[in-house]
This record gives structure tokens, C-alpha cells and sequence, in this order.
């Protein structure tokens, strides 16, 4: 006789206490692999597939897409010891109500198998549906896509989902035809200007967006006041929730508790930018401008290690860290993400290069895991990127400082007496006044700067 076990939405470390439910993997009566994903949530750090602990039929799911759920509530209920109605025995003759004991996937032995992927019948027509808008405003020939929508991201469905568009009748500017969120925020706008509204799919994430009432036949007297409507502006409307949600609650208590002020200097990256191109020209593996910046760092952490530290305000104590776990701003579809490198003081270029590589992927992709965005003791960020020279960065809390470094360009400058053109770059620290006064912070940012204008005064720390 099949016995009904219930799996309950696991501790996902990190202090988290609810997840949301993005996609689920799975349905009702499908067969199920220990350690298979079964649902997609997303908390307040990552995206998280969930994989099951029981192999056996799927015979309840609790909490609908866009539903949040705190941890241990139900999840779903897998009826193991025998066989499925639809499938082979074999799938579920193994089922054991031992489980594996696994929280996330590859956190244990057996590896997880590859995830089924389902289409449900309505998952994607909207109640109205939104026409294609051509390049010049007009209402084009409505072409639906057959077969598999290209869309990746499970935020892109949802937008859609919640709007009531049609994802099978947009054209992706992404690489082969990929839909993007601004694909859909584009066919949502175009819809709006032309007096078409998509329909909301009911939900917890629904969206009302106020209907003008229709205009009346009779005139209104000059005198009667415009009647004004209490109802909010329209426009679409962004839950502060998952990690947009984290990020907002993390920086507005950066400002409330870090009294922080910020000191800069512009510094020669001509002779950094030298030995980058002499190391990479030597063969072997390529060493990235990042990594050669978090080296710099870290010496300057280990001459002024007042900055690698935090405040612990309850005991009114500045905590100073023994190790550098090295954070570095990064943007990405879910918004602004902070992956750490572990133990950035003991790596050298070559293994600091990899793993930012890696993990600057991992957040592109949206695999970056609880573990890999928490427990940062300083930030480096490279607003350069941006195409910006420099900034006032909000503290990483709790952490206590952080080093932005600006784009680096041509500029004139006056070199061993002369004028020149020089590659210059803007570096700011921005610290928290508690754990340093400013002599600390302007001889950590002038040996940084040091250290970028004469990359031989990093050889006395190594």
C-alpha cells in the first residue's frame, strides 16, 4: 500500500524565512526522482530550484505561482511504494520514504536527474488578447508562434502572465529570437498608447489598473469644479519584494545606521593596464582587470584592516575579520546582486580571475545560490563599467567600507614633469566613520592608488 508523505518547504539557510513560488516542475499524478526539482522559488537572495526528498506520484501541490510561502508549510505530497497509474513501475518500484535528507540541489550525493519541462494548457492565453505593434505604431498582422516560446527568464512569464499578454505573438530582440522583459514592458506600453488594454490574470500578483469612465453626452455646466479622483495615477506597479524587495531593505538600513562619508583621488592606470597586457602576452590564462584591482585590495585590507570589519551595535564593538571575503557589485535581470569571493586574500590573479568569471556568470544566469551572496566583509565595485568616472555607493551592510573604482580612459596629465596622455581612473572609498577616522581611509585609498600607478609596490606585500 502507497504511503503519503509530505514535503514541506525547507530551511533555506541564510536566516530565510518565506519564498515565493515562481514555476512549479511538476504536476499532479507526474512520477517523481529523488532529489528531482519540483518547484522553482525565489526568496529574498537567489533563485532556487527545490528539489524533493521522495521519489513516488506527485499526489498534492500546496500554493499557486506568485504565492508566497513561509518555511515548513507544505509543499507538496508524493504517494510512495507504488507504482504510477501512467508510467512504467520501475519509476516509482524504488520510492523509498527515506528520502535523500538533500535541501538543494547538489548539496548531496546522488545527482539530480534533468528537469521535466511541461507547457499547461492556458499557461500563456491571455483573457484579452494584446495585438503586435509594428515599428511605426501600427496595429501589425497578428502571427502567433507555434511550439515552445523562447523565453528563459520565469520573471518575463510572470509579467506577462499577470498582464494578460500573449507571449506566442511577440518577436524576442534577444539572441534567436529570445523575449526579454523589455520585449514584454514594450508590447505592454504599445497596447497602453493605443487604447488596448491586456487583461489581468487573476492572482495574488494581479494588477488594477483604473478604467477611465466613458465620456458623457451631456455638457457640463462651466461652473460644476473638475470632479478629482482618489484613485492612485495609473502605471505599472513593482512589488519591493525577492531580491529587489532584499535590496531595498538592506541599503535603506545601510543609510539609517552607517553614519558614511567618502574620499576620492584620481590615480595613472597606465602602467596597470602595461603589466595586465605583459602578464596575458606570456601565455597561459588570461588575467582580468578585476582581479588585478581585488589583489590591490586585498594587500591594502591587510596594511589598514580597521576597513574589513563591521559594527556589532548591540554590543557596541567593532568586529575586525581575520579573512577577506571579497563582494563585487554586479548587475543582472533580477537587479543588483553582490556574489563573494571566499577567501580573496589567499587567492592569486589566476584563481581570483576564475572565480569571478564563474560567479559573474552564475548571477547572469540567475544559479547564483544563498551561500555565494552572503557573508561579504568588503565590496569591491567597478562602476565603470557603466561608462561613469566615479560615485557615492551606499555600504554594503554590515559591511564597513567600500572601494568603487570608475572607468579608465585616455586623459592628459602631467607625467615625470611633462604634459602627457595618460590612462587615468577616479577611485572612491566610501567607509563607515565608526570603525576609522579619515587618516585610515585616505592612506588605504592612496595605497591603492599606489599600488595602481606602480604595480611594483604590490612585489613588498607578496
Amino acid at each position: 500500500m502507497a504511503q503519503v508523505l509530505e514535503f514541506k518547504l525547507p530551511d533555506l539557510g541564510e536566516g530565510l524565512t518565506e519564498a515565493e513560488i515562481v514555476r512549479w516542475l511538476v504536476e499532479v499524478g507526474d512520477v517523481v526522482a529523488v532529489d528531482q526539482p519540483v518547484v522553482e522559488v525565489e526568496t529574498a537572495k537567489a533563485m532556487v530550484d527545490v528539489p524533493c526528498p521522495y521519489a513516488g506520484v506527485v499526489t498534492a501541490r500546496f500554493g499557486e505561482e506568485g504565492s508566497e510561502l513561509p518555511v515548513g508549510a507544505p509543499l507538496l505530497t508524493v504517494a510512495v511504494g507504488a507504482p504510477a497509474s501512467d508510467g512504467p513501475a520501475e519509476d516509482s518500484g524504488a520510492a523509498s520514504d527515506k528520502g535523500s535528507g538533500n535541501v538543494l540541489v547538489g548539496y548531496g550525493t546522488s545527482e539530480a536527474p534533468a528537469r521535466r519541462r511541461r507547457v499547461r494548457p492556458g499557461e500563456s492565453v491571455p483573457a484579452v488578447p494584446v495585438e503586435p505593434v509594428s515599428a511605426n505604431g501600427a496595429a501589425a498582422a497578428r502571427e502567433v508562434i507555434e511550439g515552445p516560446v523562447p523565453v528563459i527568464s520565469p520573471l518575463v512569464r510572470r509579467l506577462a502572465r499577470e498582464n494578460g499578454l500573449d507571449l506566442r505573438e511577440l518577436h524576442g530582440s534577444g539572441p534567436e529570437g529570445l523575449i526579454l522583459r523589455a520585449d514584454v514592458e514594450y508590447a505592454l506600453r504599445a497596447a497602453q498608447a493605443h487604447g488596448r488594454t491586456a487583461q489581468p490574470s487573476a492572482g495574488p500578483h494581479a494588477r488594477v489598473t483604473p478604467t477611465p469612465a466613458p465620456a458623457s453626452s451631456a455638457a457640463v455646466p462651466a461652473a460644476q469644479p473638475p470632479v478629482r479622483s482618489s484613485a492612485p495615477p495609473a502605471g505599472i506597479r513593482t512589488p519591493l519584494k525577492g531580491v529587489r524587495g532584499a535590496v531595498a531593505d538592506k541599503l535603506s538600513r545601510s543609510r539609517r545606521e552607517i553614519p558614511d562619508a567618502t574620499c576620492w583621488v584620481d590615480a595613472d592606470a597606465t602602467e596597470l593596464m602595461r603589466a595586465r597586457t605583459a602578464m596575458n602576452a606570456a601565455g597561459g590564462p588570461k588575467i582580468s582587470l578585476i582581479a588585478l584591482l581585488a589583489r590591490i585590495t586585498t594587500a591594502a585590507l591587510a596594511r589598514f584592516p580597521e576597513l574589513n570589519s563591521t559594527v556589532d551595535t548591540e554590543a557596541r564593538e567593532i568586529v575586525q575579520f581575520d579573512h577577506v571575503h571579497l563582494g563585487f557589485a554586479a548587475q543582472t535581470e533580477r537587479g543588483l546582486v553582490v556574489p563573494v569571493v571566499r577567501d580573496a586574500h589567499a587567492r592569486d590573479a589566476e584563481s581570483l580571475t576564475a572565480e569571478f568569471a564563474r560567479l559573474t556568470e552564475a548571477g547572469r544566469t540567475g544559479t547564483l545560490t544563498p551561500a555565494e551572496l552572503t557573508g561579504g566583509t568588503f565590496t569591491l565595485n567597478n562602476y565603470g563599467v557603466f561608462g561613469v568616472d566615479g560615485s557615492t555607493p551606499i555600504i554594503n551592510h554590515p559591511e564597513a567600507a567600500m572601494l568603487g573604482v570608475g572607468r579608465i580612459i585616455p586623459k592628459p596629465w602631467v607625467h615625470e614633469g611633462e604634459l602627457a596622455v595618460r590612462q587615468l581612473v577616479e577611485l572612491s572609498l566610501t567607509f563607515d566613520h565608526r570603525v576609522c577616522d579619515g587618516g585610515t581611509a585616505g592612506g588605504f585609498l592612496r595605497y591603492v592608488a599606489d599600488c595602481v600607478e606602480h604595480p611594483a609596490v604590490l612585489l613588498r606585500t607578496l
